[in-house]
């Protein structure tokens, strides 16, 4: 801008030294144009000098003018050289920005208004994800999903279900429970080995999708195999951890108690739970405040009710103890509960679809190792027993059959019955289908139900 302002005030001077000349050249120029043609020729004037000269008002032909054009053109001449000179020198132009941010410091420079401070907690991935009800499902050939716990409808006892996942190649629902997407889960393997996982790190899929193999997200032994699922909401609580139990069954009806803290430090490739003997495997695990009840249960219709104090604690690599007797060969554990609930009954669910509820005072008190006392008559009608499990009327039981197809139904709608009697029809199935998982899950306030009228079929 400064030279484009001395190449203007050059072009006054020139006309001024020339004065007389201009004007006449002017006056005899019959328009604008001839005339900024003329000077531009007569006096080697730009175009632009030529037209700032015609635009200059008469005024400026006075000496006095003609002075303040001159002091002008010094001053603008000075200035081009003195940003010739800035943009020249790094350190003039480091000492010009440090004098304004000085300038500016000392005006404008009082105490700040807001505060800029480290926030004291950071925020991760978890915070983002909603903890949100799950449900969880591990297949029999070891293929694992989350589903919104909404995608499941409630339905009455005896009706014939909606299809669950997706069941290729013979495989079907084996493990089937509700978590919320923050919580830990510690995943046992017939091995005997734990591993750990996030909820919200299992992969999402929908009702009826297949999921995703578990050996993808676990470094799982070839041959090996998930058994059994505890969910946490944290391993982080140090009261918690330390008096809390962790306890372990076999199919040949070994148990074992360990503080939960010895299960609470996750490694990438899983640790070891339990000691397994040669032709035994981890069947289930169960967590416990060190006082509860035990009861296991066996296929061939029998559970044996023992207090948990009858089994001491013990190190994470120990075999454990004998829990209960087996009838024959053909015989082995199922499943085991540990009552926590003053109001609790027992359910059990055969191969079949017949399952009961009956008063948990119904099964004496015995010691560790008995063989137990009946708790389904197992006929060739009902199948043998598959699962057992701690119930009250607010909670709601989800069903799973080998062919993928689930129902949803409500504990109250089953009456207690006697514990040797053989129970009701829970689920319909095919004459080749037999039930493959059962999991209790509490009702959701608000949620619609889509019952139906309870069989009277026993």
């Amino acid at each position: 801008e400064a030279e484009k302002r001395a190449h203007i005030l050059e072009g006054y001077l020139i006309a001024l030294d020339h004065l007389d000349e201009v004007i006449a050249l002017i006056r005899s120029s019959k328009d604008p144009e001839v005339a900024k043609i003329g000077l531009m020729e007569n006096f080697q004037l730009s175009e632009i000098q030529a037209k700032a000269i015609l635009e200059m008002r008469l005024q400026r032909l006075t000496g006095l003018e003609r002075e303040k054009i001159q002091n002008e053109y010094a001053e603008v001449k000075a200035l081009i050289e003195r940003l010739n000179e800035i943009l020249g020198s790094e350190s003039i132009r480091m000492d010009i920005i440090k004098g304004e941010l000085t300038e500016m410091k000392d005006r404008y420079g009082d105490a700040r208004r807001t505060q800029i401070v480290h926030s004291e907690e950071d925020i991760t991935v978890e915070d983002m994800i909603p903890n949100e009800e799950m449900v969880i499902t591990i297949s029999n050939q070891g293929y694992v999903k989350r589903t919104s716990l909404s995608e499941y409808r409630t339905q009455g006892r005896g009706g014939i279900g909606s299809k669950a996942a997706a069941s290729k190649d013979d495989d079907f629902t084996e493990h089937l429970f509700v978590a919320q997407a923050h919580n830990y889960l510690l995943i046992f393997t017939e091995f005997g080995k734990v591993y750990w996982k996030k909820v919200y790190e299992i992969p999402e899929g929908n009702k009826t999708s297949k999921g995703r193999a578990i050996q993808n997200l676990l470094n799982i032994e070839p041959g090996d195999k998930v058994r059994a699922v505890l969910n946490l909401k944290n391993l982080e609580d140090q009261e918690y951890i330390n008096n809390t139990f962790v306890i372990l069954c076999t199919e040949k009806g070994i148990i074992k108690k360990t503080l939960l803290e010895a299960y609470s430090r996750p490694r990438a490739n899983g640790i070891a739970a339990i000691s397994i003997h040669d032709g035994d495997r981890l069947l289930d695990a169960a967590l416990t405040n060190g006082s509860n009840h035990i009861i296991i249960a066996k296929s061939e219709g029998k559970a044996v009710h023992f207090n948990e104090a009858d089994v001491r604690p013990m190190g994470r690599n120990a075999a454990g103890v004998k829990g209960t007797t087996l009838e024959n060969d053909d015989d082995k554990v199922i499943g085991m509960v540990c009552i926590s609930r003053e109001d609790a009954n027992l359910l059990v669910v055969s191969e079949k679809g017949y399952g009961k509820r009956s008063d948990i005072g119904d099964y004496r008190i015995t010691h560790r190792g008995g063989k137990g006392v009946k708790t389904i008559n197992v006929t060739e009608k009902t199948g043998k027993l598959v699962a057992i499990k701690e119930v009250v009327d607010k909670d709601d039981l989800m069903i799973i059959n080998k062919s993928g197809i689930s129902i949803r139904i409500s504990v109250e709608e089953l009456r207690v019955m006697g514990r040797a009697t053989q129970g009701v029809r829970l689920i319909k199935l095919n004459e080749d289908d037999a039930i493959s998982s059962v999991e209790k899950i509490q009702k959701i306030e608000g949620e619609n139900t889509e019952s139906q009228e309870p069989t009277n079929e026993n």
